[in-house]
């Protein structure tokens, strides 16, 4: 059973889309491999993921059942859901006033434990002479011309 443990940060200042794109960049990496992409990520929200795929971290290893092993570790999900919005008034000319929306966002980050592979031991003390032996022969491809001189 693989373990798992998330992690949530509401209400961080930004748009739900602009953060969907950094998450899409982590999602079903490493978390080494997603740290460091966060690291050299251009976008401000990148740091904020990066508290939170780090406290993701920090959960699973609290949790029952880790391997210990943070190696084996990746973000199993990573989104941004859309948070409340703040409206606010701008001053617009004669008069009128312009709407401005500053919107937030939820972060989400689920960090999971792969499972270990186990390789398949064989049984039998023949080993290549019996696989071949099970396998029937491949009928060979035959181009259209071949086809029709053998049919005439």
């Amino acid at each position: 059973m693989a373990v798992e443990a998330q992690a949530i940060a509401r209400g961080v200042r930004t748009s739900a889309q602009k953060a969907g794109l950094v998450c899409d960049l982590i999602r079903g990496k490493s978390v080494n491999q997603a740290v460091a992409t966060l690291q050299f990520t251009p976008k401000t929200i990148a740091r904020e993921l990066a508290k939170v795929l780090r406290s993701a971290v920090a959960n699973i290893q609290q949790a029952d059942g880790f391997g210990g092993d943070i190696e084996r570790l990746y973000v199993s999900a990573c989104y941004a859901d859309q948070g409340q919005s703040m409206k606010r008034v701008r001053p617009a000319p004669m008069g009128r006033a312009y709407r401005v929306v500053k919107r937030t966002a939820h972060l989400t980050v689920k960090v999971s434990e792969r499972p270990l592979k186990i390789a398949a031991v064989r049984t039998d003390t023949a080993g290549a002479e019996t696989s071949a032996a099970a396998k029937p022969a491949r009928a060979k491809k035959t181009s259209g011309k071949a086809a029709a001189a053998a049919k005439a």
